[in-house]
């Protein structure tokens, strides 16, 4: 796979919370030069980020963002007040004490409250592998199948782990056909990036690996 065909899968990202608006502009500069699939971003920069490139890059924005503990209606202001901005893309956190407590209706209302707050924009739905048992993990499978979302995300990279091989292939195996797959945190290398767009990922959320492109002087 060549370079140019894995950053097309990249969602290239700045979540740091001291990031500046200078910083998320040339964040959006790296992503229109190296031909990204989007940036993603915190939500107060979504507007200005969507003046700097206009229709030329999706801007994806994080939706109760690390830890999923906002209330729905939160979490739908949210995602209203970043469509209206200008965000093409969402990625939502789930409650992930409602996941521990085994109430998954409560977690698959919260998806479709949010889905059709979107307004027709790309969600992905944010599980946090690292803190779900397996079956925990193959049970969200099965709600964000079912939700209306576009996508399912391994995790925040906020939560003490990220993306495994493991969990992408378990995704891959459990997931309806129709909902698709973005890796995210601790991506490090292009072999990294690569090894789980074969597993069946179709997105990956990292910040590293336009950096390694543009260090190694690769295209």
């Amino acid at each position: 796979m060549n370079v140019k065909e894995i950053l097309r899968h990249v969602d290239h990202t700045l979540l740091a919370p001291t990031a500046t608006t200078a910083d998320i502009l040339a964040t959006c500069d790296e992503g229109l030069f190296y031909h990204t699939a989007s940036v993603c971003i915190p939500p107060v920069f979504v507007k200005a980020a969507k003046a700097h490139v206009g229709d030329r890059l999706p801007v994806c924005t994080v939706i109760g963002f690390p830890n999923g503990y906002a209330t729905t209606a939160a979490k739908c202001f949210e995602t209203a007040d970043a469509v209206e901005n200008g965000a093409a893309e969402i990625d939502m956190v789930i409650p992930l004490g409602a996941v521990k407590a085994g109430d998954f209706a409560a977690v698959l209302s919260d998806i479709r409250a949010v889905r059709a707050a979107c307004d027709g924009r790309v969600l992905k739905v944010i599980v946090e592998t690292c803190l779900l048992t397996r079956e925990e993990k193959i049970r969200m499978c099965e709600v964000v199948s079912a939700s209306g979302a576009d996508y399912i995300k391994t995790s925040t990279g906020f939560a003490g782990g990220g993306a495994t091989a493991e969990d992408v292939a378990l995704f891959a195996a459990h997931v309806a056909p129709h909902l698709k797959i973005k890796a995210a945190g601790g991506i490090a290398s292009l072999a990294d990036a690569e090894r789980f767009l074969e597993l069946g990922a179709d997105r990956l959320g990292t910040s590293r690996i336009v950096k390694l492109v543009k260090e190694g002087n690769l295209l």
